[in-house]
């Protein structure tokens, strides 16, 4: 049995392969009406909330740019599309399963989405606490919904592993108190964000042996 620790999982970028969908999605759309440099500013949304995107997307292309229009055009471009899962998400949560590791989700999407993506992966019951990015006030890089993740566990944050793929994701958990593992999908981190990142891991897989190395401790 693996003693104090918790898991607190991001979901896009860590379980599914979602980044790269929406963003092939939103360049596809924007570049028939003849939007400019919409993959970087996609990019640089990686890990926000809703607010916080529009956010991002009106610095870029100005508070009269049509946000919500062009996220409604992404879902219905990918409807109800089963989005594939990350490498090795089913051998980490049959391992988390086994050694009954207390485990929780804390994401920047919406509660709608994550529970149908959820459901449709089979991973509903997978996770004792889900946190999303509308139920908090502030999104990544602050930590709060890392903190209430914990909280949801019943965990000490020094106790809890964080599993992210983005920036603001090692960001927050850092500020948590929380130990970081970077499993990168899109962004590859730069100086400042291995500096806040206990590892840097390759897959799954990888973040399932270190765990199990921690556990010999």
């Amino acid at each position: 049995m693996i003693n104090k620790i918790n898991l607190i999982f991001d979901m896009d970028g860590v379980i599914f392969d979602s980044e790269r969908a929406y963003i092939n999605a939103f360049r596809d759309i924007c570049d028939d009406d003849g939007i400019p440099f919409i993959e970087e500013a996609c990019i640089e949304c990686i890990g926000s909330n809703w607010e916080q995107t529009k956010r991002i997307y009106e610095r870029w292309y100005g508070d009269d740019w049509d946000f919500p229009y062009y996220y409604s055009k992404v879902r219905e471009r990918l409807g109800e599309l089963r989005l594939p899962l990350k490498p090795y998400v089913t051998e980490i949560f049959d391992h988390i399963k086994e050694h009954g590791l207390p485990c929780a989700l804390a994401t920047s999407t919406k509660s709608e989405t994550v529970e149908r993506m959820l459901g449709y992966a089979g991973l509903s019951d997978c996770f004792s606490a889900v946190v999303c990015g509308d139920m908090i006030k502030r999104s990544k890089p602050h930590p709060d919904i890392f903190l209430a993740a914990a909280e949801g566990l019943g965990a000490r944050a020094r106790d809890c592993f964080v599993i992210e793929d983005s920036f603001n994701g090692v960001r927050a958990g850092n500020a948590a108190g929380m130990r970081v593992l970077m499993v990168p999908d899109i962004l590859q981190p730069d100086n400042e964000i291995r500096g806040l990142a206990e590892a840097v891991l390759p897959d799954l897989r990888k973040v399932k042996e270190y765990l199990i190395k921690e556990a010999q401790k």
